[in-house]
């Protein structure tokens, strides 16, 4: 409930009081409580799971998921970050193969595979090593604000537990309810479609190759792990399943797989059996009072192209330094306001994307007509220049064509934009972008002489802000550039003066220790 009725049951409870309670932990719940934790906040995360599901769920970030992560040292060792790589990754749209995901040398691959479980585990591991609380067992039953604070009552192993903090973070997923019991409505589509997955063992190991099937009725992915399971994904155009939370067992898998390949597919010894939609859900606020959603709490789509975990991901990214900032009494007024305009038109483009891909998914003369089109785009998408050119397609998939809304009311072009990896002789060496956000600190990066007159003018933030000074180099046409602890261009010249960027941004003669 948003308002203070609904404590009446909880208020006997003697109160754990923390400065941000995180509900929900998974990948995205436990990246926010790390973020929170390495600046120092004093972070509860509540999640109602003993430990990491093993179950298999997304495996796939994209390149600007993993920019971000790079630039906060969150890269997990299943992959060597950099390779100095100037080819692109194959990917596909819609099922249709020929895309190309592309990044601008010296970043990280432009696809990352790894099983979400590794993911939350990295950054449970993060989280803890800060100082974060991480509490399994915990189901959370009610949520609300009283004045300026957030109430979070829960179901522990022994028993009714009470969290107050001023601020807490939604990252329940799908199916939490804080959305719910902070009366945040939310933009939804019902589900058109239906989509068992599930691991199974072929009775005829050779009966479905490795890949995407395609039939008049519908889809089959398949994938054989070392194990020797086959892991199946379907899509029935047909019309949404009558009942979503039905579970679905090997006897439905079968018949559905069966009757898209049109023959019978012979199956045993299921796993991890689940039923998905096309269902959509665009939460209307990301943010109400003191209460943020983060990840599927705030957007739920139909999951083709590998979107949904990296779009949590960089929810949390831009939340967590933002939040860490407000309990620290270093953020500029309506800084955390930016935490919505700028994650939900992203979000609500990824819904979109998605619904255009499935339209090409659906069987019928039209969408093979429209099939015919796209290949040929696709074909045409590669531009690969080795500056980190990108398709229209494959940097929509990827994040990579992410521009955030102008904070100020006279930035310069480059504000909201990027700051890709660049080599930088610092005054105390060698170093790159990344190598400088891993300390989570906002960076004004001066170069040569010009830059240097800059310094002055940030001087009553550089309890916040870490001023690098730095040769010029070719790769960044401007003396100056203030950069966000998530990547993007907070301030450059050729707007407004540095000073209204920084007063927007932080709070003047504020101080934080380094994260």
């Amino acid at each position: 409930m948003a308002g203070g009725e609904g404590g009446t049951a909880v208020r006997e409870l003697r109160a754990v009081r923390a400065q941000v309670v995180v509900v929900g932990g998974g990948p995205v719940g436990m990246l926010v409580a790390a973020e929170l934790a390495a600046y120092g906040i004093d972070t509860v995360l509540l999640e109602a799971q003993d430990g990491v599901s093993e179950r298999p769920k997304a495996t796939t970030l994209h390149a600007r998921a993993v920019q971000g992560l790079a630039r906060r040292g969150y890269l997990p060792g299943c992959r060597a970050p950099y390779a100095g790589h100037r080819a692109g990754r194959p990917f596909h749209f819609a099922g249709l193969p020929g895309l190309v995901i592309t990044a601008p040398a010296n970043e990280p691959e432009p696809i990352l595979k790894c099983p979400q479980a590794e993911l939350e585990r990295l950054f449970e591991q993060r989280a803890v090593a800060a100082g974060a609380r991480i509490l399994r067992g915990y189901r959370v039953t009610e949520v609300h604000q009283e004045a300026d604070e957030v109430w979070v009552a829960a179901e522990g192993p022994q028993g009714p537990a009470l969290f107050v903090a001023p601020y807490a973070v939604g990252a329940d997923g799908a199916r939490g309810s804080v959305r719910e019991q902070m009366g945040i409505a939310c933009d939804t589509r019902p589900a058109s479609v239906s989509a068992l997955m599930g691991a199974v063992r072929l009775e005829a190991p050779d009966a479905l190759a490795d890949g995407w099937h395609r039939t008049a009725r519908g889809w089959i992915v398949a994938k054989r792990d070392p194990a020797g399971h086959t892991h199946l994904r379907t899509l029935n155009c047909a019309g949404a399943h009558e009942d979503r939370q039905l579970e679905p067992t090997l006897e439905e898998l079968r018949r559905e797989v069966s009757w898209i390949a049109g023959r019978d597919i012979a199956m045993k010894e299921p796993r991890w059996l689940s039923r998905f939609s096309d269902f959509t859900r665009l939460a209307c606020a990301f943010r109400a009072g003191g209460v943020f959603l983060v990840g599927d709490a705030a957007h739920v789509h139909f999951p083709i192209g590998g979107q949904g975990l990296s779009t949590g991901v960089l929810d949390a990214l831009n939340l967590g330094w933002k939040l860490a900032l407000a309990v620290l009494g270093a953020a500029g007024r309506g800084l955390l306001d930016t935490y919505d305009a700028e994650r939900r038109p992203v979000a609500g483009r990824v819904i979109e994307n998605t619904r255009a891909q499935l339209a090409l998914m659906r069987p019928g003369p039209e969408s093979d007509a429209l099939r015919g089109v796209f290949t040929g785009l696709l074909a045409s998408e590669d531009g690969q220049d080795g500056q980190g050119s990108h398709g229209h397609l494959g940097a929509m998939v990827s994040g990579q064509d992410t521009v955030l809304p102008p904070l100020t009311g006279c930035p310069s072009p480059a504000a909201g934009t990027f700051l890709r990896n660049i080599a930088l002789t610092t005054a105390t060496g060698e170093s790159d972008v990344i190598e400088l956000l891993r300390a989570g600190r906002p960076q004004l990066l001066l170069f040569g002489e010009k830059g240097r007159g800059y310094r002055d003018q940030a001087r009553e933030w550089e309890g916040i802000v870490r001023v690098v000074t730095a040769q010029p180099t070719p790769e960044v046409p401007y003396e100056a550039l203030l950069v966000r602890p998530d990547g993007y261009i907070g301030w450059a010249p050729g707007g407004e003066e540095l000073g209204v960027a920084l007063s927007a941004y932080f709070a003047a003669g504020a101080r934080v220790g380094a994260p």
